[in-house]
């Protein structure tokens, strides 16, 4: 009898997961699907070589928001993920355990603070003070969202690291710093730039923080100093509009930025596998 209902709620709780399961499943494929079909047939070579047209014009592109998605995180990523990783390194090779925690918890808190918040805090300390919208006030509030993404994947990653190999560095003559260097980080590097990668491709579709600081440009922005262009930033204004034109390029720039974090996960995914085969071989 015992054995039966044991049986019995094993293929209950089975069958529950595997529902779950395909309902997870089911939701990505359908707002795949639903970004292909409406955002598939209104891409087009002008989408990526125009500039927008004024409310109410057929046509034009975003060009310029593709180019300004490009220049803002990677000022997000340049800001970041050195003081991230450093960070990361730090807690897991140098720290005591109780400011380790500290740090561990202030990144998780930093984490999970709204990104409409930081755009909000990154617009008081540099939109205000510089009197304008710019790439790097974006940039960096971009980079706030990278930190702590970055911190914990690099010290997830190093702890993983055999104490073997830092006694033998050690044993050998080499200083703490020497060890860490050139044996510790080198074999996690593989876990740590899967981290970072996935970091600035959850980042890359932010929206909040850039209305706030990089805010929008219909035309091409000169360096970084003046207000920029985003993907993100172009989907909100247009799917709010009036214009069933504007509609249709918002879902073709949603989908142009689906493709590009999907790009990411794959590279993550790819870099991850090859350094598992390494270690393997």
């Amino acid at each position: 009898m015992l054995r039966i209902w044991r049986h019995a709620v094993n293929n209950v709780m089975l069958s529950l997961t595997g529902i779950c399961a395909f309902v997870t499943a089911s939701a990505l494929f359908f707002i795949l699907g639903y970004l292909l079909w409406n955002g598939g047939k209104s891409l087009d070579w002008n989408f990526f070589t125009k500039l927008p047209l004024s409310a109410g014009e057929l046509g034009g592109g975003m060009a310029n928001a593709i180019v300004g998605s490009a220049k803002v995180v990677m000022l997000g990523a340049l800001l970041g993920v050195p003081v991230g990783f450093m960070s990361g390194v730090y807690i897991a090779e140098f720290s005591g355990k109780a400011m380790a925690n500290v740090i561990r918890y202030t990144a998780d808190l930093l984490n999970g603070v709204p990104s409409i918040v930081i755009g909000i805090f990154a617009w008081t300390v540099l939109v205000v003070p510089m009197r304008h919208f710019s790439a790097w006030a974006g940039g960096f509030a971009l980079s706030l969202m990278v930190i702590p993404v970055t911190l914990r994947a690099t010290e997830q990653f190093l702890g993983q690291v055999p104490l073997s190999l830092r006694e033998g560095a050690l044993a050998l003559g080499a200083s703490k710093w020497r060890s860490v260097a050139t044996v510790v980080v080198p074999a996690a590097r593989t876990g740590i730039m899967t981290g970072i990668i996935l970091g600035v491709a959850r980042v890359s579709g932010e929206t909040a923080p850039l209305l706030f600081t990089a805010l929008n440009n219909q035309f091409w922005s000169k360096g970084f100093g003046e207000p920029t262009a985003s993907l993100p930033v172009m989907i909100y204004t247009h799917a709010i509009s009036a214009y069933d034109d504007w509609h249709r390029q918002a879902w073709a720039a949603g989908l142009v930025l689906l493709g590009l974090v999907l790009v990411a996960n794959i590279a993550a995914r790819m870099v991850l596998a090859k350094g598992a085969a390494g270690q393997r071989g």
